[in-house]
């Protein structure tokens, strides 16, 4: 089986999706093609969405939260929105390509090729079977004008989410967020702290803004210092945030109890090295961390999705997200000194978050690309008979 793998450049969590269902179907013994499908169009664009919004996403939250809202309350009103329009444009680069290669299935981490294979569709051009995964805890807008042919949701309870948006209901499967199988392997911290070169003894919190290095680090780093007891260290990454890795580390340079990361291949390591994780409520990396089994405390989020998140983590158990970085930083000791609680997190993670989504994918496009297999042979054998029968209107004709 081959599988095109289409997402863009606008945050590491559609990266991570990605590449997480890309090793499960090699994992299979197939073959998975993944790219900016923006490039297809010049790497000039790819680079200029992806800028536009992750600076906006890092230097004004505020303003993505309001496009956010307004997207919600035009998507309940408008057929197609802008997104939709703009995507479009996308088709005759997609269509293009498409010409040179023979896919099985589509897999689309991101709404946005999810829209342009809808306008392609409504032009008739023929595709695979096109599945589309969300990548947080809810249904963010525009979702609902789209047509694959299948949704992967991130829990059951976003069926119903999607259903009153306008999704059918018989294309939403909820397979889970598909996150790296090297999540879910248990590994012993100790060898994990010595192979990041941390502590071994003491407590180790872990500190995250994603990959775009976004959130309250500095605030809560600070915070942490002022009110650090003996025995405590802080890990701080800063992603793909080159600005803010070279301040960080500059001021804490000193400090023998912080230690300051860029951007890192081995994410899955950190969350095993280290006791308590704080990080903004992403959909990737809150299912990580959940499926890693650490007790989570979630920071401010990103208005918009992020909000959902932490909503859906809080109230089944899955997090704690005091308002104020005083809150988070004190809330997280406390939490982590409750052995009872902390224990009842993680159960409530491995209940709650299924760590085999991508292997589920998987199967699933499997499944249908047999049923699709079956159904094409089902019509060139119709087709075939049929062209050997005489038409009513050629016996009619040879009558007269």
């Amino acid at each position: 089986m081959k599988v095109l793998i289409l997402s863009c450049k606008t945050g590491g969590g559609h990266d991570a999706a990605r590449f997480a269902v890309k090793e499960a179907l090699e994992q299979k013994g197939h073959e998975a093609v993944m790219f900016d499908y923006l490039t297809l169009a010049g790497q000039k664009v790819s680079d200029t969405v992806g800028d536009v919004y992750v600076n906006t996403v890092k230097k004004m939250p505020h303003v993505f939260g309001a496009v956010y809202q307004i997207g919600m309350a035009a998507s309940k009103i408008m057929r197609k929105s802008p997104v939709y329009y703009v995507n479009a444009k996308m088709g005759k680069y997609l269509k293009d390509y498409l010409e040179t290669e023979n896919f099985d299935a589509i897999l689309m981490p991101h709404l946005y090729p999810a829209e342009t294979i809808t306008y392609m569709k409504r032009q008739g051009i023929k595709l695979p079977l096109a599945v589309a995964v969300m990548t947080d805890y809810t249904c963010i807008p525009f979702w609902e004008e789209t047509e694959c042919d299948y949704y992967v949701v991130a829990h059951e309870e976003m069926v119903a989410i999607c259903v009153k948006r306008g999704i059918p209901e018989e294309k939403l499967l909820p397979l889970g967020i598909p996150v790296s199988g090297k999540f879910s392997r248990r590994a012993d911290k100790d060898r994990a702290r010595a192979y990041l070169h941390l502590p071994l003894e003491g407590v180790n919190y872990l500190l995250m803004g994603g990959s775009m290095g976004a959130g309250d680090l500095e605030k809560l780093t600070q915070q942490f210092c002022r009110t650090r007891e003996e025995g405590e260290y802080l890990t701080v990454i800063c992603g793909n945030n080159k600005k803010m890795f070279q301040k960080m580390k500059k001021k804490y340079k000193q400090d023998s109890f912080i230690f300051v990361v860029g951007k890192t291949r081995q994410m899955e390591v950190y969350m095993k090295a280290c006791d308590m994780l704080y990080t903004k409520p992403g959909g990737l990396t809150s299912t990580e961390a959940a499926i890693s089994g650490i007790p989570i405390v979630h920071t401010a989020p990103i208005p918009g999705c992020e909000t959902a998140n932490k909503r859906f983590f809080v109230k089944h158990g899955l997090s704690i997200a005091p308002r104020t970085v005083e809150g988070q930083v004190k809330k997280g000791r406390e939490l982590l000194s409750d052995r009872e609680k902390a224990e009842a997190m993680q159960t409530a993670q491995q209940q709650v978050i299924p760590g085999d989504s991508a292997e589920k994918i998987v199967a699933l496009l499997e499944e249908k690309r047999e049923v699709t297999a079956e159904n094409s042979n089902e019509m060139d054998i119709l087709i075939t008979r049929n062209s050997h029968k005489p038409s009513n209107s050629f016996m009619e004709n040879s009558k007269k």
